[in-house]
């Protein structure tokens, strides 16, 4: 059934778990992701990202999603990613996207507060949800993990909630998007007074790659939602070189895609659910 993340991120916090966002760009990332979802009976947040659109326009992947969204036997909401402007956000809400991502964070503080707060106005006014991000999750590859500027801090993080109105808040504790180069370093400290701070689910962005026990730590410090990409990816890949050296057929390796990257999946909502 398709629905928003007002409800699934509230059972996550009242249940001590996390939902996962999996990113999927093709149908055989959402032929996985759902299946995985059902099998487990398990909620679950599907999704792509601005940055994604070159790899999957979003009027040809979003009705499959939300498709599959509403015949889903389990609770999944459809979410449009890191939308960095009015426009893609707005398309996927006239797409039937039930919740929304604005990244304002590369702006100021000020703005990102008033742009996000008006997304907030639009979205609501949908049946939709937003989730914001203060402080900013950059990339991997740049990623120094000694430099704390733009990591999220407590008095911000509160006053964006206040202001905003939003449902859910991404922050910065030391995870990056993309392969990590070096092992990452969370603090959960500063997770800790976040969360002491504001009462809307935290959601945690560059999850692939992280440990088992950073995981838990996180869900433990109250982390209701978290973010999977690239640990898909690399699951596919697996699935292509595994297939081409077993001489499968073009669908023959498409079937190892879809099996690979559920398994990825099932392991995350496993873990993230401490089954």
């Amino acid at each position: 059934m398709l629905v928003n993340l007002s409800g699934v991120l509230k059972d996550a916090r009242e249940g001590r778990y996390a939902v996962g966002l999996f990113n999927t760009t093709d149908t055989d990332m959402l032929e996985a992701v759902i299946s995985a979802a059902e099998e487990l009976e398990s909620p679950v947040i599907i999704g792509t990202a601005e940055v994604l659109l070159p790899y999957g326009e979003l009027k040809l992947i979003a009705p499959a999603m939300i498709a599959a969204a509403k015949r889903a036997k389990v609770p999944v909401v459809v979410h449009f990613d890191h939308g960095l402007t009015f426009g893609r956000c707005m398309e996927a809400l006239d797409l039937g996207f039930s919740s929304i991502m604005f990244d304002g964070s590369l702006g100021s503080f000020r703005d990102n507060i008033a742009q996000t707060a008006e997304m907030v106005r639009l979205a609501h006014g949908r049946g939709a949800t937003v989730e914001g991000e203060i402080g900013h999750v950059g990339e991997a590859s740049g990623r120094d993990n000694e430099n704390t500027d733009g990591y999220t801090r407590a008095a911000d993080a509160l006053e964006f909630a206040e202001k905003t109105g939003v449902d859910a808040l991404a922050v910065a504790i030391g995870t990056a998007h993309g392969t990590y180069k070096t092992k990452p370093r969370l603090d959960f400290e500063r997770l800790a007074g976040i969360r002491e701070a504001v009462d809307v689910p935290l959601v945690l962005h560059g999850g692939s790659g992280l440990s088992d026990e950073d995981f838990r730590k996180a869900i433990a410090g109250g982390i209701s939602k978290i973010n999977i990409f690239t640990d898909l990816c690399a699951a596919g890949e697996r699935a292509m070189r595994d297939g081409i050296g077993q001489k499968l057929s073009y669908l023959g390796i498409r079937e190892n895609r879809v099996r690979y990257i559920k398994e990825a999946v099932e392991k995350k909502i496993r873990l993230f659910k401490g089954v």
